[in-house]
């Protein structure tokens, strides 16, 4: 039988890499995509030695043209499919939208929304001719509400969100899933990133990318459209979905002036 294969990017820390350990932990063979190429060789040999699964490494930025286009001839590849992508890369920025460089937002949306949906693409073109096959879109809790401080970091996971619901319903009848994920404040490398002060955040709001990946896995096994993991997230969420934007839009702005 066939080894299982999944493509994981953004795999060298935080949910990427939690993904990568439990796919392999489940028997897949992995992907690993992320610009640290130390890094994913250390990810790739402890895959090796504790749970016997191969870690290819393909080291690309998906910011740029480069990178994105090596990424989509590895999920096109029909000598080595790739049966589930984990569309995880991604980043966020923080401060008043018109004092941000604006390259910097261009990248964000280019890694967040453009890179996503070039994979989403290829990996959907050879799944869907083959019969088999999966995706999961990394989204966020703050792409159910406008993101004062973070506006581009909020409307791109708005478009992840939006646009993977969309998909799902496209694939019905197929034999291809696609799932969006949709996690709250968790312990990885983002938050330092994106230089968000998390201080004032209260302990319980936050999950590991462990907790993350676990659930996220168990919903994609159930065929579920979207994962919110954990119940104060999913009660945010819902709660947001059924406010009126002007609510949301203010009560978002006075949770995140904040910390500014």
């Amino acid at each position: 039988m066939k080894t299982p294969r999944a493509l994981v990017t953004g795999a060298s820390s935080g949910i990427g890499r939690a993904f990568a350990v439990a796919l392999a932990s489940r028997g897949q063979d992995l992907v690993l995509v992320a610009r640290r190429a130390a890094t994913l060789g250390d990810l790739s040999a402890q895959l090796e030695r504790d749970h016997g699964r191969s870690g290819e490494v393909l080291v690309a930025d998906l910011e740029t043209d480069a990178g994105m286009r090596a990424v989509e001839a590895r999920l096109a590849d029909a000598t080595s499919p790739v049966d589930l992508l984990v569309n995880n890369a991604g980043f966020g920025t923080n401060g008043a939208f018109w004092q941000l460089d604006v390259d910097g937002e261009e990248h964000e949306i280019r890694l967040n929304v453009v890179a996503l949906v070039r994979l989403t693409h290829a990996a959907l073109g050879a799944m869907v001719e083959r019969g088999h096959g999966g995706v999961i879109n990394v989204s966020s809790v703050a792409s159910y509400q406008p993101t004062p401080w973070g506006a581009t970091y909020g409307a791109t996971k708005a478009f992840v969100s939006s646009f993977t619901h969309a998909l799902y319903e496209e694939l019905r009848g197929t034999s291809v899933r696609i799932m969006v994920l949709a996690p709250g404040y968790t312990h990885t490398e983002f938050h330092e990133r994106a230089e968000m002060p998390v201080d004032q955040t209260p302990g319980l709001l936050w999950q590991t990318p462990d907790e993350v990946v676990d659930a996220a896995l168990r919903a994609y096994d159930k065929g579920r459209a979207v994962c919110t993991p954990g119940p104060i997230n999913t009660t945010a969420a819902a709660f947001s979905a059924s406010l009126p934007a002007g609510v949301t839009r203010r009560m978002a702005g006075f949770v995140t002036r904040r910390t500014h």
